[in-house]
């Protein structure tokens, strides 16, 4: 099988790619406040995930990643990194994922193409679901520091109509 071919090559240069990717996302605007983070945190949460990519894609359940990129989210919350940097961290990784794979380009057939991209369909469908259950964190985040409301004032003030017949 292609993907997981190419599922382990990423695996074997995970390393690599996790220097590159914590490099890019601590001198990045976009992701400044991931700064915040400790150097040690990010680059294990990095390299988890690279190195155990096959497990993530095909083992693990849409449970099992909601609840994982939900911990974190809550976990970057907690931090004090903006919600848009820890989004922008997840497209990064993606994007440096697909990167290395184009890369890679040793398709020699369109059993190898449909390979590829089933592999890309899969990552796709894993950073979507991490996405939006980090976003889903972040959401439970704010949610839990809104102060309760007020109770609202009554608009009209009742009165008394005894009181006002001479």
């Amino acid at each position: 099988m292609v993907a997981l071919r190419l599922v382990r090559l990423i695996e074997t240069k995970s390393e690599r790619i996790t220097r590159d990717l914590v490099r890019k996302i601590q001198t990045s605007p976009r992701t400044s406040d991931l700064q915040k983070v400790p150097d040690l945190e990010l680059l294990a949460a990095i390299r988890d995930l690279l190195q155990n990519l096959q497990d993530w894609l095909l083992a693990k359940t849409e449970s099992d990643v909601e609840t994982r990129y939900r911990e974190m989210g809550a976990r970057l919350a907690r931090q004090g990194v903006a919600l848009a940097h820890a989004c922008w961290a997840v497209v990064m990784i993606k994007e440096n994922l697909w990167s290395f794979l184009e890369k890679q380009a040793f398709l020699r057939s369109p059993i190898e193409l449909y390979g590829e991209m089933e592999l890309l369909w899969v990552l796709n469908k894993f950073f979507d679901c991490a996405l939006c259950s980090i976003v889903g964190a972040y959401a439970e985040s704010q949610d839990s520091h809104v102060p309760d409301a007020p109770s609202p004032q009554p608009r009209y003030t009742e009165v008394n109509l005894a009181n006002l017949v001479p």
